[in-house]
């Protein structure tokens, strides 16, 4: 993220993460978005979901690697996270190419 753009919360950078994860294979269902948005509260989800679909793949990537490097997270909370993702990755029971890029790219980038 820039200068310019606002600092996002541990659970803004969630969400956003996830997003790109539902978005993998470029068709988000209606249950990968309410999976999401059974996490946070609506007025936040809506907010990342309007910057998220601004955003290119380049931009995303760059922001979500910014994002992760100003917050500190322990072992557990990688641990929790990367279910989190993988229920995204896996709620259409499939695993597709574009899903096993952007795994591998997340774990480069939070590990």
């Amino acid at each position: 993220m820039t200068s310019k753009t606002k600092k996002w919360t541990k659970i803004e950078l969630q969400i956003y993460i996830l997003l790109m994860c539902a978005n993998a294979d470029k068709n988000e269902t209606d249950d990968e978005l309410n999976m999401i948005k059974s996490k946070v509260d609506l007025v936040t989800f809506n907010k990342i979901y309007k910057e998220f679909q601004n955003d290119t793949d380049e931009v995303s990537l760059q922001k979500v690697d910014s994002g992760v490097h100003e917050h500190s997270y322990s072992n557990m909370e990688l641990i929790d996270f990367r279910r989190e993702v993988y229920e995204i990755f896996f709620s259409d029971c499939k695993f597709t190419m574009m899903e096993k890029r952007l795994d591998w790219t997340l774990d480069n980038i939070l590990y």
